[in-house]
């Protein structure tokens, strides 16, 4: 496949993932710039990379580097560095041709596809996972997941007790549930009696 019609298949492929899924689901402006940015720039060094003897090596060391960068202003959650590292291997996928001509365009939409299957707002959307600061010590494992569960309206599966207080008697824990059929997504927890901070 020529590299034009490549370059043009990742243009198509980053848009999809950026503007038609990213970005209505999650609403960051600021990673938008981030993945179209990361993309562009992976795009045009593998590209020129392929007209080396050392395309394939050095291309693998792009990726390893790259994969090791953080951005230090703000911490990225799992689905954000996903999307991060999806626009980064379709950059990739364009720039680094590959035999036969179909292959990188089929595997673009692979990405594609796995990301709006994966991050499908009705794929395990009653399931919950915040850290929960309440204003009660909890020794016990089972008071502590009956407390969390009328609590939250919820199925605890999974509970660590990130802090035990028994001095000023608070207990932060990181929770793992799933809310019960019917209930409210949007529910509000007492601000007088606990404080939960989403993760």
């Amino acid at each position: 496949m020529p590299q034009i019609a490549l370059f043009a298949a990742d243009f198509v492929a980053v848009g999809l993932l950026t503007f038609a899924l990213y970005f209505p689901r999650h609403r960051r402006r600021d990673l938008v710039v981030a993945y179209l940015g990361v993309n562009a720039g992976v795009l045009a060094v593998s590209s020129v990379l392929t007209s080396t003897s050392a395309a394939a090596g050095v291309g693998l060391g792009l990726f390893g580097v790259l994969s090791i960068i953080r951005l230090r202003s703000t911490e990225l959650e799992q689905h954000e560095v996903a999307y991060y590292f999806s626009a980064l291997a379709l950059g990739l996928l364009a720039g680094l041709t590959a035999t036969p001509g179909w292959v990188s365009p089929a595997l673009m939409a692979m990405i594609v596809l796995v990301m709006f299957v994966g991050d499908h707002p009705a794929l395990f959307q009653r399931y919950r996972h915040q850290v929960v600061v309440l204003d009660r010590a909890f020794p016990r494992e089972s008071d502590l997941v009956a407390h969390l569960e009328e609590m939250l309206g919820a199925r605890v599966h999974r509970v660590v007790v990130q802090r035990l207080d028994l001095v000023n008697d608070t207990t932060t824990v990181e929770a793992r549930y799933a809310l019960r059929p019917r209930q409210d997504v949007g529910h509000r927890l007492d601000a007088a009696s606990h404080e939960v901070i989403a993760r």
